[in-house]
């Protein structure tokens, strides 16, 4: 209903410039009939009326994927398969970083990972969020995330700037790019490796293919709810 009336309101302005093309009688105009607006306070005081529901400024999550792209090949960052980086994780010290959802973590994930959700469940209730939510729910997901603005400091409470780090998510995405995707495909562990050097994080790398790759290849897992972000 929230997007029906989205959709309507969206409408009431064509109709209301449609009913307005037609012509009127300047006789039928009286300029002493027509509301006469006052103001207590000076006109360089007032100031226009934000929507409830405008969006938050863009963030740098949400920069352009050929931009994130660009940086992360200029800056180094590698993609491994998960026997890769299996073999880094047991040789070269590196720790997976799952960034999935806290309880997708929970159930199931690499031997010593630690978790750090980029993206978390909708929290708040504002006029915008509510916005999302039924836009989500449109789509027959009744889960929406949001971007976690605590993911660096989650991070951070884990892992110093010199740890060397293989981000992962569940698809894993890609920068290799292909006939149809030119760029690659972004995903959440791209997106969280790129705040990582952005964040000045020196060895970070990305798993290609994604946890299910790892899962697919019976590497080593845990389900303890150890190692969490708190």
């Amino acid at each position: 209903m929230a997007l029906h009336s989205a959709s309507m309101a969206t409408l009431l302005p064509l109709q209301q410039t449609n009913s307005c093309s037609r012509r009127v009688p300047h006789s039928m105009v009286k300029i002493s009939s027509l509301p006469i607006r006052k103001y207590n306070r000076s006109p360089g005081s007032i100031q226009p009326r934000a929507s409830v529901a405008t969006k938050p400024s863009k963030s740098p999550a949400e920069e352009d994927w050929k931009v994130k792209r660009e940086y992360l090949l200029k800056n180094q960052v590698r993609s491994v398969n998960a026997t890769e980086a299996y073999r880094m994780v047991k040789e070269d010290g590196f720790i997976v970083l799952d960034v999935r959802p806290e309880g997708d973590f929970k159930e199931i994930h690499p031997e010593g990972a630690v978790n750090a959700q980029v993206y978390r469940l909708i929290k708040e209730w504002t006029a915008w969020d509510i916005a999302r939510r039924a836009a989500f729910a449109f789509f027959g997901i009744f889960q929406g995330t949001e971007e976690n603005p605590e993911f660096l400091n989650d991070v951070r409470s884990q892992l110093d700037k010199d740890s060397r780090i293989i981000v992962a998510c569940a698809a894993g995405g890609t920068m290799k790019p292909s006939a149809n995707l030119a760029d690659g495909q972004q995903s959440r562990s791209l997106i969280a490796a790129y705040l990582l050097k952005l964040d000045g994080y020196k060895n970070v790398v990305h798993l290609e293919g994604g946890l299910r790759s790892w899962f697919n290849e019976d590497l080593p897992t845990s389900s303890s709810e150890t190692s969490v972000a708190t």
